[in-house]
């Protein structure tokens, strides 16, 4: 009876994953597992966390769903990983409450840009080898960023070299637009592909043509062939 008292009365999320450290500031619970060499993200996180820290670790990667049970969650620090991938639904069941969500020091290059533009909180992207592009455009333009990190976001790669080593800020101001650059692609891929169906549709009524004219003229020789009926008739 005590087994089951104590199984049950104790509020669930009220355990704290082996690895990390779980206390309580001004009354709100905080989950800190600064540099503990993780891997990825733990999965036995206190449903009612509020603060949450996974700064300085080896995580590679944010899954689909990964606080989706932490509802109560307002910040997440995920600084100094080396977070290489991050899902489109990453942060699904947390991006109404989360106010800060720190990225800086990863590995990431790019990111969908639906991961991020739903949430409310402010990011930080700073130091990271971001690819200069569309997407990364639309979040900067978008989301709601650290003004203090904003110009730490730099092109580690861009479609022009003379991008590459400049913030992205910088870039864009200049007047540089890399969603008119890929829709100018698109458009041009377009052209080529309505260019292949309709030589591909002029080839075939070509044949078609040929086809039935040699049609016509093998008719046309099988019927002089035949005996003609003023033959019969002598």
């Amino acid at each position: 009876q005590a087994f089951f008292c104590l199984l049950f009365c104790i509020p669930w999320g009220s355990s704290c994953p082996p690895s990390c450290q779980c206390t309580e500031r001004a009354g709100a619970k905080a989950v800190l597992c600064s540099s503990r060499h993780l891997e990825e993200i733990p999965e036995d996180i206190p449903r009612d966390v509020v603060f949450l820290k996974l700064d300085a670790n080896s995580i590679t990667r944010i899954p689909s769903n990964a606080f989706r049970h932490l509802s109560h969650l307002e910040e997440i620090d995920l600084s100094r990983n080396a977070i290489e991938k991050i899902d489109g639904a990453a942060f699904k069941g947390v991006a109404a409450g989360l106010r800060t969500l720190d990225l800086s020091s990863n590995r990431i290059r790019s990111i969908p840009k639906e991961a991020l533009l739903a949430l409310n909180a402010k990011l930080r992207l700073a130091n990271n080898p971001w690819h200069c592009e569309c997407a990364l455009q639309e979040v900067l333009w978008e989301a709601r960023l650290d003004p203090d990190s904003i110009q730490d976001i730099t092109c580690h790669t861009a479609p022009r070299e003379e991008y590459v080593g400049k913030p992205l800020l910088q870039v864009l101001d200049a007047g540089v637009n890399f969603c008119s650059v890929r829709q100018r692609t698109m458009d041009v891929a377009m052209f080529i592909t309505m260019f292949g169906w309709f030589a591909m549709v002029i080839v075939y009524v070509i044949c078609y043509v040929r086809h039935n004219r040699e049609d016509a003229c093998r008719h046309g020789d099988y019927l002089k062939s035949l005996p003609s009926t003023q033959a019969h008739a002598e």
